[in-house]
């Protein structure tokens, strides 16, 4: 059972964040933490910090550091993770002669310079803010370009825009779990078209699934609601159960995940996926999760994600809520860098690429469309698609070795 160090300010157990007295701890740049622990991580895996990121002192994973000159791996997690949801692969990429980076991207854990504050300016969570932190971060380490991008989850598209933007730094990618749709289109051959009459009191696809007999809503747009992050990190089952139950819903472990394409981007086929991506109307995420909390007995079985893991994500979200990941999915919905990206509409990512996905991950399908458009146009040079068995949404942590080897194929193949 890992032992939990003191943080140098107050450090907060699941049981404690459970007050609602409790505030998160300050993430702005005056606020000095230590490094993991090296009982934290496996060996050959280092913590520390890297300063003047774009505004940001990174904490960064690191592996394969020992040997100068190596080709860098750039490793992008998404929600609610941290670089150390990249322990497990970290020191199989590092043996075969990489240097692994693995960073709490902005908004998450150690990593500090940002702000967890609901009503904070959304404007450095935006895509291609995001980009510049990992530019910065390649080139503060020395490396003029890495090897390859790989991202999971909400680092998957963050990764996606990293090889559209900047291909000369990033020569190949892999996308993980969240298909990447592609650029933004702008109209086209529209120079004699009349004006567009503005659309007033449409009903949208949100509307429809509140108007459901069994009424629904979209986690995403919760995510974006004020409520959201308190509901879930002062759950009523503590933050650490609360975790548990989230990894556990999206993995392999609940028999219910078993995905397929929807027909279409409707009310009706969404509401066919689980309830943590299409939810109960009147619940919260730590309602939706609690309904499928795993036994004692199943929770003991799990070589994955054991309880001294687990307590790591409940430390440091105890320590700094889920607001700052949640403000990127605000960032999303409030539009705020649109007009940036589509300074790239219609670019494509024509370096080599991969996609990594649990085979029980509902991931892979809840946009209808994208997992077609990665592999038909948004991706030129796709290399592989692999849906990996016993793995649902958090696949290089459900199946660490193999998710190791489909990486360390691709990347061989890169001559």
């Amino acid at each position: 059972m890992l032992a939990l160090p003191s943080l140098g300010l107050a450090s907060l157990g699941a049981a404690s964040v459970v007050s609602r007295s409790v505030f998160a701890q300050p993430t702005d740049l005056d606020v000095r933490l230590e490094p993991y622990p090296s009982t934290w991580l496996p060996d050959g895996v280092r913590s520390r910090y890297v300063n003047n990121i774009n505004g940001l002192r990174v904490h960064v994973l690191e592996a394969g550091y020992e040997t100068p000159n190596r080709p860098a791996l750039l490793l992008l997690h998404g929600f609610p993770e941290l670089a150390y949801s990249w322990r497990n692969v970290m020191v199989p990429l590092a043996e075969a002669g990489y240097h692994v980076i693995a960073p709490d991207v902005r908004g998450y854990g150690r990593t500090t310079g940002w702000s967890s504050d609901y009503d904070t300016d959304l404007s450095p969570f935006r895509a291609l803010n995001k980009v510049r932190d990992a530019l910065g971060l390649v080139l503060a380490f020395g490396h003029r370009s890495v090897a390859a991008v790989i991202g999971h989850d909400a680092g998957s598209p963050l990764a996606g825009w990293c090889a559209v933007t900047r291909p000369d730094i990033f020569p190949a990618v892999v996308m993980m779990s969240a298909p990447f749709g592609g650029t933004p289109n702008l109209p086209f051959d529209t120079a004699d078209d009349p004006p567009q009459a503005p659309v007033k009191n449409r009903q949208s696809i949100y509307d429809d699934l509140a108007a459901l007999p069994r009424p629904r809503k979209h986690y995403q747009r919760y995510y974006t609601t004020r409520g959201a992050n308190e509901n879930m990190w002062h759950a009523s089952q503590g933050i650490h159960d609360f975790i548990r139950g989230y990894y556990h819903f999206k993995s392999a472990d609940w028999e219910g995940n078993t995905p397929y394409r929807l027909a279409a981007r409707t009310a009706e086929e969404w509401a066919k996926m689980p309830n943590y991506y299409i939810m109960q109307l009147s619940q919260g995420m730590a309602e939706t999760v609690a309904d499928v909390m795993p036994s004692a007995a199943h929770i003991a079985a799990n070589t994955w994600l054991p309880d001294s893991a687990l307590r790591v994500y409940a430390e440091e979200y105890g320590r700094t809520s889920f607001q700052g990941g949640l403000n990127g999915y605000r960032m999303g919905r409030s539009g705020i860098g649109g007009a940036e990206v589509q300074l790239y509409a219609g670019r494509t990512i024509d370096q080599p690429s991969m996609f990594i996905s649990g085979a029980s991950d509902w991931g892979t399908y809840q946009s209808p469309g994208s997992f077609e458009r990665m592999q038909e146009v948004a991706c030129t040079d796709m290399r592989g698609v692999h849906l990996v068995d016993g793995a649902g949404h958090w696949v290089q942590q459900e199946q660490a070795e193999t998710t190791s080897q489909l990486l360390l194929g691709f990347l061989g193949g890169l001559g």
